[in-house]
């Protein structure tokens, strides 16, 4: 099949310029962000940053006069040139040293500013980080990781940007402007004053109109980045179903016409920004030319003097310089308030599940290692599924055995996640050890809850990381012993690094079988009271799987488990087996009792043995 060479609609990702600008709201946002950044010393940096920023605005306008006089002492004292070398030479110092100041300054003040705006980044990443991390599955499965990714940290340091613009880079130019003006009025002519301002705001006026145009194809360049990211990202996190696929090609071809489009687009956006920069260079010379002209003009009729004519130039060049990177401070201070308006509009997507107002921890178990487990007429549907769970209800007793089988998308999975409350039910309840699981705090359940998955993820790091991800504070006995349980033992010593073997991205340095196995350990580390196995061992060999039973019936003593499976033959001692049918309970019992009845359960299981 040819790839396409267009991007669907569908497959674009929302373009963080769509998103609804408010600039008083945004800056609002944008001091609350830094008002809770953590920093040390917050208000005295503040402070002497801006302190600083005040004082090179302010020497870098009054060091040209200081020129000026050494040029004029120079022009008046021809006759006595002893003492008018020593006179210019001192007003030459003092401009000198209010050039270095007003240099110097900013660098200060980054120095001081830096820890602040580094603080106010890692606050506003680690916040959307964490709200992203409590958002539901349904917002998960219809985002791209790379987009998502993106975002956080577009709209992370935006913060800083935004600051450091703002305050540090338009803030002075906007106090040199008026500095400038009052400096040329009272010491030359309001002509002067006139001409550096209207020069000024024809600057500003062309630069934010011609920056608004090209809004357009820094959408197009945001867009198209975004789905190169995204492809790319999509890709790699999916390796092995490319690799397996044989789909290297179309990967490629895909990323190909996405970077296709971002060429295409930055080609446009460069061509407006050339554009651009000569309207302002053009701007920017009529200003100093009639300057220019004003002050020779005034000297030609003696009214000033050479000086004069020097400090004026100097100072509109002083006045200009910020302006240089007006057009695109503009356009970044922009796109920058979009992208952090981006990350706080995920920050207020709400998350599904959440935490009780009154909720508490979940308390000790009265059963010993095992909890009750119970669905009450549970009712729950995806919103991008024709069916879900109807009405199911079921009680797992402490240290008992409940299995779910059924076709499919019957619902098993969804139950799963209703056990560990990834999802809320709609209707009915789930309850462990009697609490409602939606008045306890998801911490304390998940510490007394473990999964092992079908397909188990792991984390691009250690063996040791991984099998300890459930109980960080393990000590090496324990993970040995996990290890030793999930009949991983043998296989970690004979690896060169033993248990500091990086397993790679999502485990897949590690066969199937292995990802299930430290699956398998990390969930007996965990000590739950209930254990959730949903296929648990269905990438496993015959024998490693018959070894893996044996232990996780071991494991199952006294402890609830809730077993979603296939093979029936792995579930045949369960206390109760669940046939799932069309998200409802079609038949309930023991495996013996659900054989004689000659049903769904009967008919299945006699298909498996066929097979087998």
């Amino acid at each position: 099949m040819r790839p396409s060479h267009r991007m669907r609609p569908a497959d674009r990702e929302v373009s963080p310029p769509e998103v609804k600008l408010k600039i008083l709201p945004a800056l609002a946002d944008l001091f609350r962000l830094v008002m809770r950044s953590g920093a040390r010393g917050l208000w005295p940096r503040l402070l002497l940053a801006l302190a600083f920023t005040v004082t090179g605005a302010l020497t870098g306008i009054i060091a040209p006069l200081y020129l000026g006089k050494a040029v004029n002492a120079l022009s008046e004292g021809r006759d006595h040139a002893s003492q008018v070398v020593l006179a210019a030479a001192g007003f030459a110092i003092g401009w000198a040293a209010l050039r270095f100041t007003s240099s110097a300054a900013p660098q200060l003040r980054d120095a001081i500013f830096t820890p602040l705006g580094q603080a106010s980044v890692r606050r506003a990443a680690a916040e959307s980080f964490a709200h992203a991390l409590s958002l539901s599955l349904d917002f998960h499965q219809t985002k791209r990781t790379g987009a998502l990714a993106r975002t956080i940290d577009r709209g992370a340091r935006a913060v800083d940007y935004l600051m450091r613009i703002l305050i540090f880079n338009l803030g002075p130019a906007l106090l040199q402007l008026v500095l400038a003006a009052v400096v040329l009025a009272k010491t030359y002519d309001l002509r002067f004053a006139a001409t550096a301002v209207i020069t000024v705001i024809v600057y500003g006026a062309a630069t934010f109109s011609m920056s608004n145009w090209r809004l357009k194809h820094r959408r197009e360049l945001t867009i198209a980045d975004s789905e190169a990211a995204g492809r790319a990202v999509d890709a790699l996190l999916n390796y092995e179903t490319v690799k397996s696929f044989g789909a290297e090609a179309r990967a490629v071809a895909g990323y190909d016409v996405a970077l296709g489009d971002y060429a295409r687009a930055y080609v446009k956006s460069n061509l407006s920004l050339i554009v651009l920069n000569l309207v302002q260079a053009a701007i920017m010379s009529l200003g100093l030319g009639v300057m220019a002209v004003l002050a020779l003009s005034e000297s030609a009729e003696h009214h000033m003097q050479l000086g004069g004519v020097t400090a004026s130039t100097l100072i509109m060049i002083q006045v200009y310089t910020p302006l240089n990177m007006l057009g695109f401070a503009y356009r970044e201070v922009r796109q920058s308030f979009i992208d952090m308006e981006a990350m706080l509009q995920l920050r207020r997507e709400a998350p599904d599940v959440t935490d009780a107002p009154a909720a508490l921890d979940l308390p000790p178990s009265p059963h010993g290692r095992g909890g009750a487990l119970a669905f009450e007429d549970v009712s729950y549907r995806h919103s991008a599924r024709t069916e879900g769970l109807r009405d199911v209800s079921f009680h797992a007793e402490p240290g008992s055995t409940v299995a779910l089988v059924g076709p499919s998308g019957a619902g098993k999975t969804t139950a799963v996640r209703l056990a560990l409350r990834l999802l809320d039910p709609q209707a009915g309840r789930v309850t462990l050890d009697g609490c409602d699981l939606k008045t306890v705090k998801q911490a304390s359940l998940r510490r007394a809850v473990a999964l092992v998955p079908q397909e188990v993820a792991l984390f691009n790091d250690t063996m040791r990381f991984n099998i300890a991800f459930g109980k960080p504070d393990a000590t090496e006995e324990e993970i040995w012993a996990a290890a030793e349980a999930a009949e991983l033992g043998v296989f970690i010593r004979a690896l060169p690094e033993g248990m500091e073997t990086k397993v790679g991205e999502r485990g897949l340095k590690l066969s199937g079988g292995e990802r299930q196995r430290v699956g398998i350990a990390r969930a007996l580390l965990a000590d739950p009271r209930v254990l959730i196995l949903d296929e648990a061992t269905s990438a496993l060999d015959g024998k490693t799987e018959a070894a893996i039973q044996a232990t996780l019936r071991r494991a199952r003593r006294g402890r609830t488990t809730l077993v979603v499976a296939h093979r029936l033959s792995t579930i045949a001692d369960a206390d109760e087996i669940l046939v799932i049918r069309a998200g409802r309970v079609a038949e309930r019992g023991s495996h013996a009792a659900l054989l004689a009845r000659d049903g769904e359960y009967a008919a299945l299981w006699r298909r498996q043995v066929r097979e087998a």
